[in-house]
């Protein structure tokens, strides 16, 4: 039977503060605090269990191999070199799995099979280096070529930056949707990451119908207060479309864009007059996983950053009180990863499959998060503080915790 699974990165040992994302706000605010990796993978790890408990098909995937000392020689890097440059190689930022790829299931596609494509991730040199390493656990994860084709990058001449600009509208899961694809337009202070060209590549690799797509633009504006992805402004979940009044350049446009191609779309739409587009990106209200639970009911997973902002949580009260299609708002710790600019689902790729079709050792159950959590409880640095970044008595440390965690589930091949 085919379910959402969610795939939740882990988030790495070498989990750091180097500000390395132009127009990532909470990125750049944080940029040289110390960091504390044990505590964010453990936050991570609560969050997947939480969702587990609900209900939810929990998957994850592993931190990709850092120090990447293939980056390093690529780059000629040694003592004169900028120090962001040597971040980048350290950077654990394929925790967010939002970006590892772009998926359009089985009901969408041309030859009935779930379509994977990795993001390219160009536009920044400390994610530009993930996607054949992650294409190597998509190909694991979902290896059984019957039901999943794994894809190679679109070219870096467009920019992807895969799941966080995508959306999908259905009845259930299990149905033919409509894909919603979100991309910016250059030309402003902060780069527009996701190019449409990269989107319109994605949708035509993945065999899908033209007439179940649609191609939004971003508001400029929304990424200029710092809104580097579609999913920090609007997040959707089966009949639903909770959005920001900014998230699109042309609002009117794109809902009716949206409602031609899937009319039974629900739109709630939260007016800048309640939360400003500044508030709701400080608190990432729309980084949220929204969730349909066994109950039926749909659930809203947000950062507790939420729960602590005025305007944000009384919108939230009021959206509960209204009986609209959102019946619970639940606050999760994520606090290390906010701070790096990830919340709630920027930290997950949402796959819709049978899971039995899913190689088994991605996916989480109570005997594999306890072996994970004794791993990270053990293995992972306490804290990093700037400065110890290239050393190599950090770089043993990180190396020898995932090798630790690819042990103990049975993954050395992607050591």
């Amino acid at each position: 039977m085919l379910r959402e699974i969610n795939f939740d990165g882990i988030v790495g040992p070498s989990h750091n503060y180097a500000g390395l994302s132009l127009g990532n706000i909470a990125s750049a605010s944080h940029k040289g605090s110390a960091s504390y990796p044990r505590a964010a993978a453990q936050q991570g790890m609560a969050k997947m269990r939480a969702n587990m408990e609900r209900g939810l098909a929990q998957g994850f995937l592993l931190p990709l191999p850092r120090p990447n000392f293939a980056l390093l020689d690529d780059l000629a890097v040694d003592g004169t070199s900028d120090r962001a440059l040597l971040a980048a190689a350290w950077s654990a930022s394929s925790m967010w799995t939002a970006n590892a790829a772009t998926v359009s299931p089985a009901p969408d596609t041309a030859d009935g099979r779930c379509h994977l494509t990795p993001a390219n991730l160009v536009t920044m040199l400390h994610r530009g280096q993930e996607w054949r390493d992650t294409q190597a656990q998509l190909k694991l994860a979902f290896g059984n070529t019957r039901h999943f084709a794994v894809h190679d990058a679109v070219p870096p001449s467009f920019g992807d930056e895969g799941a966080a600009n995508h959306m999908r509208l259905c009845e259930s899961h299990g149905q033919p949707g409509v894909e919603i694809f979100v991309y910016g337009r250059p030309g402003g202070r902060f780069p527009a990451r996701q190019h449409e060209q990269a989107s319109r590549a994605v949708a035509r690799k993945h065999g899908l119908d033209p007439a179940r797509c649609v191609f939004i633009e971003q508001n400029p504006a929304a990424i200029e207060a710092g809104a580097f992805h579609n999913d920090v402004v609007a997040v959707a979940n089966q009949t639903v479309l909770f959005t920001h009044e900014q998230a699109f350049a042309d609002r009117k446009d794109a809902y009716e864009a949206m409602h031609a191609a899937f009319p039974a779309l629900h739109v709630v739409e939260v007016p800048a007059s309640a939360v400003s587009l500044e508030e709701a990106i400080r608190t990432y209200l729309f980084n949220a996983q929204l969730v349909s639970l066994p109950s039926g009911e749909m659930a809203l997973v947000v950062p507790s950053e939420c729960q602590e902002s005025a305007s944000v949580w009384a919108w939230c009260e009021r959206m509960l009180a209204s009986n609209g299609p959102i019946r619970q708002v639940i606050p999760v710790d994520v606090r290390q990863s906010m701070a790096n600019g990830g919340g709630p689902a920027c930290l997950r790729l949402r796959v819709v499959a049978d899971p039995a079709t899913v190689d088994a050792r991605f996916l989480l159950d109570e005997a594999k998060a306890q072996r994970i959590e004794s791993v990270i409880a053990q293995a992972w640095p306490e804290r990093i503080e700037p400065e110890e970044i290239g050393s190599e008595k950090l770089a043993k440390t990180v190396i020898e915790a995932r090798e630790a965690l690819l042990a103990v589930l049975s993954l050395d091949e992607l050591a």
